[in-house]
């Protein structure tokens, strides 16, 4: 348990140096010991880890370690959506929780919805377990019809665009410039996205037995993603869903949006 112990804390103190290191864009070793109040000895031998690894490199002239290459890429796979998720996570077990029907966070990708974050594996009302990941059309689901609602016009129009290249037939009808302005006043009036039962079929989902709703997650004039709860359509009328679902979505979403735009917290400050 000791050396587990020491190793967690290594670890830390190494994350911390890297941290600093790259705050720094350049710097001593001794400074860096004394910025974060640590032995020199401890230093030297994590900075000689890191730069073992790649993720810093001493100048030959100055005695200064900077940050690599590697340790720029180690953000490639940060991106928005993952801080929206990272956001999201808690607030939409909490919600799961209380609305016990599944809910999903979902963000559009190259003209479809991908579901981020996702309570079917939580819910017992559940009859699609295995939802990350999976791609969703954006003109025939609700979180889908959501986001083209509230993004900016540049945005929808060129949304609107790639989906006529594709030429999908599924879309067509969906495409028409009368249906889809229609579609986009409505939800934007109503608040909500939505999709019921009857709708054209969805790959990958039970969704002709269901309906759902999703709400947009607005910062500014951006849309971040978006929550979507589904239900079994012959459980629950809409007008119910409707008045249980809307508004705690519509204050997770706003919760999510906020904690979004917190600033991160810093590896020194969790230290």
């Amino acid at each position: 348990m000791t050396t587990q112990r020491s190793s967690v804390r290594a670890l830390q103190r190494g994350l911390q140096i890297l941290a600093e290191v790259n705050r720094s864009g350049g710097i001593r070793a001794g400074e860096l010991a004394r910025r974060l109040g640590l032995a020199r000895p401890t230093v030297y031998r994590l900075l000689e880890t890191l730069e073992e690894l790649g993720y810093v490199a001493r100048s030959a002239s100055a005695e200064r370690f900077r940050v690599t290459l590697m340790t720029h890429r180690l953000g490639d796979g940060y991106d928005r959506d993952a801080r929206v998720s990272q956001a999201a996570g808690p607030i939409l077990v909490e919600l799961g929780r209380a609305l016990v029907w599944p809910v999903d966070l979902v963000t559009c990708d190259a003209g479809a919805m991908v579901v981020q974050e996702s309570t079917h594996s939580r819910s017992p009302l559940s009859i699609d377990r295995g939802m990350i990941g999976i791609r969703l059309p954006l003109l025939r689901t609700a979180a889908g019809r959501a986001y083209l609602a509230f993004c900016p016009e540049p945005d929808r129009r060129a949304l609107i665009a790639h989906l006529g290249s594709l030429d999908d037939p599924a879309d067509r009808p969906f495409l028409d410039p009368a249906a889809l302005d229609r579609m986009i006043a409505e939800t934007v009036q109503r608040g909500y996205g939505m999709r019921s039962i009857g709708d054209d079929e969805i790959p990958h989902t039970s969704a002709t037995k269901t309906s759902s709703i999703a709400v947009p997650i607005l910062s500014g004039t951006s849309v971040l993603g978006c929550l979507t709860i589904i239900w079994l359509a012959h459980a629950l009328d809409f007008p119910e869903a409707i008045a249980t679902f809307f508004e705690p979505m519509r204050q997770a979403a706003a919760t999510i949006a906020a904690r979004q735009a917190e600033r991160p917290v810093k590896l020194e400050e969790r230290a």
